[in-house]
């Protein structure tokens, strides 16, 4: 059961606490969203606990919505009011969108949890966002970071979804970490003229210096030796989960990676060390944009102008 808190929005013309805050017109591609673009705060229900979500309602005729899930720790608003700005755009554009608190974060009650412990928490968001919008027949899941790797995880189990849009996937390991920090950190650092400068002033303590490359080392030699091993382990590492998990999946998936995110960089490489993952992405279903450019959160307006894009092409083309 749903509470629907309030609703009508005007996108044009806002109230002007509103404006100082920026959210004035041409939010993305410079286009004006200029009509009235109805937004209902509504809350329901998770394992006894209250979730607040945003439904930004698009086109009464469409049967496609998105669901956008939230990577911690932030909440439904996303960091630089990316997610805001994202749904009012595909909204305007016609596209039904839900952004929502998982338990734990935002306004939303429970204790707090991680990406790997909210799939009933993204199920009950399905639910709500169908109820509130009858229309619609297939769900494509939105998620950046840890939020993509929660969206894996959940898609195979649910045949409402449809599609996934997995922003800079979470693949993190300790040892992954160490290899993509040897080969895009510390090789620009050797090549930095401020590096030398400082070498040769004798600013820096070469001790621990040395001593964090050579646990770096370490760990970057014992990825490689782990990336293509068949685990037997019950519990894989968190690479090897999301494969199976997306290998699972027999919906449509769109991989959108920034240029300047190590997050980003660890991802590739776990697929540039496997042929299985280089196998999976070859896949008809998966397609996948590289903005070289943009950092993690996309921060800069360009750069979510192209990820709105790219996703209303993708999420129309099929």
């Amino acid at each position: 059961m749903m509470n629907y808190v309030g609703n009508g929005y005007r996108v044009e013309g806002f109230p002007g606490a509103l404006k100082a805050r920026g959210d004035i017109t041409h939010i993305y591609n410079g286009q004006s969203v200029s009509r009235v673009t109805a937004e209902e705060a509504l809350t329901f229900h998770c394992l006894g606990e209250l979730l607040v979500g945003i439904l930004h309602r698009g086109s009464e005729y469409a049967t496609r919505g998105v669901l956008v899930v939230v990577g911690g720790p932030q909440y439904r608003v996303g960091s630089h009011r990316q997610f805001v700005l994202f749904a009012r755009w595909l909204a305007e554009a016609g596209v039904p969108v839900f952004r929502f608190d998982y338990r734990g974060m935002g306004d939303s009650g429970g204790g707090t949890r991680t990406f790997e412990n909210i799939e009933v928490d993204i199920r009950a968001a399905i639910d709500a966002f169908l109820e509130a919008a009858p229309g619609l027949r297939e769900i494509v899941i939105w998620g950046l970071c840890d939020a993509a790797s929660a969206a894996c995880f959940y898609a195979p189990s649910d045949p409402r979804v449809a599609g996934l849009v997995l922003l800079n996937p979470w693949v993190r390991t300790e040892e992954g970490q160490a290899a993509v920090y040897l080969k895009h950190y510390y090789f620009r650092r050797l090549v930095s003229g401020d590096f030398w400068r400082k070498f040769w002033r004798r600013e820096f303590d070469y001790k621990d210096s040395l001593r964090s490359l050579g646990d770096i080392l370490r760990k970057a030699n014992s990825w490689r030796q782990k990336v293509d091993e068949v685990e037997t382990e019950e519990i894989l590492p968190l690479p090897k989960r999301v494969y199976k998990a997306l290998e699972q999946f027999q919906g449509r998936t769109l991989l959108i990676l920034s240029g300047k995110d190590l997050t980003a960089n660890e991802f590739r490489d776990t697929i540039s060390s496997s042929s299985a993952w280089r196998g999976l992405l070859r896949s008809r279903s998966i397609e996948r944009r590289e903005l070289s450019t943009a950092d993690h959160t996309f921060s800069r307006r360009v750069w979510r102008d192209q990820v709105a894009q790219w996703t209303l092409e993708w999420v129309r083309s099929w």
